[in-house]
């Protein structure tokens, strides 16, 4: 795949993950300076999942952005369009249902989850709009979305700097420790690509979710969308406390 739009062809997509799927993670934490850690662990705490919940975290890959919310008893299932990388992450972590599914056309009935969370594969997906609504169909009422994504850095000239970075040193850089480099000039330009944190919020909205807003993590490399499913979810103070810490960091009407 040699040019990243947000027409993608699946197959493509979907071969590309396979091929790197042995040294994915270690390859992404080499990428991000170790910032993808700290990323995954706002988002775990955007869900505020409690045990005996339901979570599907979808392109969830080799599993290591579902492995949090097992840990904590909650029943995750990690979904992913990429075999290659269900099965290594079934080999580190065979209790964890991992389950291979389209993002467009989820294998799951409506309401099934609590909360769905998918992080840095939205942007991957050859319909997002209907991706979006595909996972309010299987989320509860009341139930949480939270989307974390590769974004727009709000500072202008660190957002040329960070483009530079993309489209010249992360290729040059995959090519020394990564078996497929050629994936890694797609994922600049599909960031690059990707709209900004405001046109993603729209986009959240006008697909059946309410009230999201987003927050920015090192200075809009990555935002953290969350959104809520409208009707009404069982009462949980303690999980209400956690979503509005989270929502408290707001910047403006839509950032936080």
């Amino acid at each position: 795949m040699s040019r990243a739009t947000l027409q993608k062809r699946p197959d493509e997509v979907q071969a590309m993950f396979d091929d790197v799927a042995p040294r994915y993670d270690i390859v992404n934490d080499i990428l991000s300076l170790g910032q993808d850690r700290r990323w995954r662990k706002v988002v775990v705490d955007a869900v505020g999942a409690e045990p005996g919940q339901r979570v599907l975290d979808l392109a969830a890959g080799t599993g290591t952005s579902s492995e949090p919310y097992a840990d904590a008893g909650v029943h995750v299932v990690a979904c992913d369009f990429s075999l290659g990388m269900l099965e290594v992450g079934k080999r580190r972590r065979p209790d964890i249902d991992f389950v291979a599914g389209d993002a467009t056309n989820l294998p799951f009935a409506d309401e099934t989850f609590d909360a769905v969370t998918i992080s840095f594969g939205l942007r991957n997906v050859s319909d997002p709009q209907l991706a979006l609504r595909e996972m309010a169909r299987v989320t509860k009422p009341g139930g949480t979305l939270v989307l974390c994504e590769f974004s727009h850095p709000v500072f202008a000239p660190f957002r040329t700097v960070y483009t530079e970075y993309l489209m010249k040193a992360l290729p040059t850089i995959a090519r020394k420790v990564s078996s497929n480099p050629e994936s890694y000039v797609y994922l600049a330009e599909s960031i690059r690509d990707w709209p900004a944190q405001d046109r993603l919020a729209s986009w959240v909205e006008q697909a059946g979710w309410k009230d999201c807003r987003y927050r920015n993590l090192s200075g809009g490399i990555v935002a953290v969308h969350r959104a809520v499913k409208p009707g009404t979810a069982v009462a949980d103070p303690e999980r209400a406390a956690r979503a509005s810490d989270f929502l408290r960091r707001r910047a403006s009407r839509r950032s936080y």
